[in-house]
């Protein structure tokens, strides 16, 4: 029987008597635009990540663009972030008129590598006194903001990057799509930060196959500023502060009711997944660890990596996952191009080689299947197609 990547059937069954209830609740109030269930997601989400707002977007996407916004990014400025993620991170940033400026990512926990992000700032930037921001030595632009990347379950190293954006006075715009429920401790022995929590914005997809997922498009935004929560609730919906005055223009942004009805019928399965995840992906590293020719996701000192995805680094990638599709094991590639050399982004002149770590993950990564519901003779079934498919290679 083939093992599919993500079975969100599966997800659907065990809850669907929870997710009817939810759909029928909202078919029953006649509300499908805001409305209670959108209210009280934001205010059960805001109250998951620690922090005081949460605003529903219609997708990821549309937070990042929001939050952008909200922090008066715009043309003149520029925007530092990673070249491996996926390209709404940098076409929201395009969007706002900013211009992107990538900084490589951390061979271990594939995040922004917080060393050769502050060589960039101090070799690229030069303090402005007058205008009060780093001014770009080349381009003259205004740095702005760093958008560090939450990827595959697991955040970056957030205490230096937030210790960079204080001394150089930069907001800090977490992308926290793939990171629902993981944690950051500032030190060994302190509470954990939920994902989100840490920056002055964070963002969130809910795309079906997220930790958290709806059954269709949707995301938030969390943040401790109640001004910024103020702004964001009116950009989502179209700059309105009331049934009749418009602030300002805004955007059709607003989180999709029944998507938040469904979010809030999932919400309380969301640790429980994860922990489920964690489970998983520990069987995966005792059943693959002594194979040498693999690269094992590794959960980094400082937080709880909650698996999104489950990533590993093989040589000869395209061969191997051939091989275990023909066993009938489905597996992904994420970001085989990385953003500095897809056509979109030719314009800002980067080149091969510019970022290395980067450009290895694009040629090596790849996900094997991974979901709460997935069993563990599955994962020892994929653990041994995929020895068998690299001894064919050796």
């Amino acid at each position: 029987m083939p093992i599919p990547l993500i079975d969100l059937r599966r997800q659907h069954r065990s809850i669907r008597k929870r997710l009817q209830s939810a759909i029928k609740r909202v078919l029953k109030s006649g509300q499908f635009v805001l409305g209670e269930d959108v209210a009280r997601f934001e205010r059960e989400w805001a109250a998951y990540c620690g922090v005081a707002h949460a605003v529903g977007t219609g997708s990821g996407a549309a937070a990042l663009h929001l939050a952008l916004l909200v922090l008066d990014i715009g043309p003149g400025d520029e925007v530092i972030t990673v070249p491996f993620t996926f390209i709404a991170t940098v076409s929201e940033i395009t969007r706002t008129g900013a211009r992107p400026v990538f900084v490589d990512i951390e061979p271990r926990s594939y995040t922004l590598d917080v060393e050769k992000l502050a060589e960039k700032i101090e070799r690229e930037y030069v303090f402005h006194e007058r205008i009060g921001y780093l001014v770009n030595r080349t381009t003259w632009r205004r740095l702005k903001a760093i958008v560090p990347v939450h990827l595959y379950g697991q955040m970056a190293d957030m205490r230096p990057i937030l210790e960079l954006a204080r001394r150089y006075h930069l907001r800090v715009v977490e992308d926290a799509a793939q990171a629902h429920g993981a944690e950051y401790r500032m030190e060994p022995e302190a509470r954990p930060f939920k994902a989100g929590s840490l920056g002055d914005l964070g963002c969130f997809s809910f795309y079906p196959t997220k930790n958290l997922g709806a059954c269709g498009e949707a995301g938030a935004i969390v943040t401790q500023n109640a001004a910024w929560a103020e702004r964001l609730r009116r950009l989502v919906n179209n700059g309105r502060a009331d049934a009749h005055q418009h602030l300002e223009e805004g955007f059709n942004y607003r989180l999709d009711t029944l998507q938040a009805a469904i979010l809030r019928a999932k919400l309380r399965y969301l640790d429980r997944w994860n922990e489920r995840r964690r489970e998983l992906a520990a069987l995966y590293r005792e059943k693959l660890a002594d194979v040498e020719e693999i690269v094992l996701p590794e959960e980094m000192p400082y937080g709880r990596h909650v698996y999104h995805r489950y990533v590993i680094r093989v040589p000869d990638r395209d061969r191997v996952r051939r091989q275990l599709g023909e066993a009938g094991i489905e597996t992904a590639v994420t970001y085989p191009v990385p953003l500095h050399l897809q056509p979109a982004y030719r314009h800002l002149g980067y080149r091969p080689g510019d970022f290395p770590v980067a450009e290895a993950c694009a040629r090596t990564v790849l996900c094997l299947p991974l979901y709460p519901e997935l069993r563990e003779k599955d994962v020892a079934r994929i653990a041994r197609a995929l020895r068998a498919a690299l001894r064919s290679g050796r």
